[in-house]
């Protein structure tokens, strides 16, 4: 697991922004916990995209799963795919890789094949969404149909972990808080390689929620749920 850490002057200049420190309140039947991107195309052994630091996370993730899942939230798994057939092709970045680049990804991310699938050790419940996404954002137009999903139920807060901190989830955090969900980003739930590229996207991602750990998370989480009771 990454040894987290983000500049003290760099907390400080937010909360500056912010006129203090305003932590995000989690409301579990509000919330959902999105797990990006934790396939076996990232998680195995000698996969395409292996993350090796990635299957150090998969505890902590499950953890928070379970304690939001038990409060009434909502859980959420995103698979990154190739669809060579998608209507909008991404080709700012296909259209850069030569063809036996993008085959290796066809053959690896299809919808079927085996490094698509998520990875076994995650807490996947026959409740749970699981939902297959194109970019790297799950909530640029046109991925995928999460945001729809998400307000069908309700959901204005996201706790993020998965892979790659500093790509899909930095993405998917970006994006959600820029169309109003408040974000939690667990910096002992996400993965990338190295500590020096988690630690450079952790700094920028206080700016777009609370950067917090898999047992802040849960506390917030059991605070809702007394909250909720009260």
């Amino acid at each position: 697991m990454h040894q987290s850490y983000i500049p003290t002057e760099v907390l400080d200049r937010v909360a500056w922004m912010r006129g203090g420190h305003h932590k995000i309140i989690v409301d579990p039947a509000r919330t959902a916990h999105v797990v990006v991107d934790l396939q076996v195309g990232f998680m195995g052994k000698g996969a395409l995209l292996e993350m090796p630091i990635a299957r150090g996370i998969v505890e902590n993730v499950n953890r928070v799963s379970r304690a939001l899942r038990s409060t009434g939230g909502t859980i959420a798994y995103l698979q990154f795919k190739f669809d060579s057939d998608e209507p909008h092709h991404w080709g700012s970045h296909y259209d850069r890789m030569t063809p036996d680049a993008v085959e290796r990804m066809r053959a690896a991310f299809t919808v079927g094949a085996e490094q698509h699938a998520l990875w076994s050790g995650l807490d996947v419940q026959p409740e749970d969404l699981i939902v297959s996404k194109t970019r790297w954002s799950a909530f640029i137009p046109g991925t995928c149909d999460l945001d729809s999903l998400l307000k069908a139920r309700g959901i204005d807060t996201l706790i993020v972990t998965g892979t790659t901190t500093n790509c899909c989830c930095e993405s998917t955090m970006r994006d959600a808080m820029q169309m109003g969900y408040h974000v939690l980003f667990v910096q002992d739930g996400n993965a990338t390689r190295g500590d020096v590229v988690h630690n450079a996207s952790l700094a920028n991602m206080v700016l777009f929620g609370d950067v917090v750990t898999a047992d802040e998370t849960i506390a917030r989480i059991e605070t809702g749920r007394h909250s909720e009771a009260a």
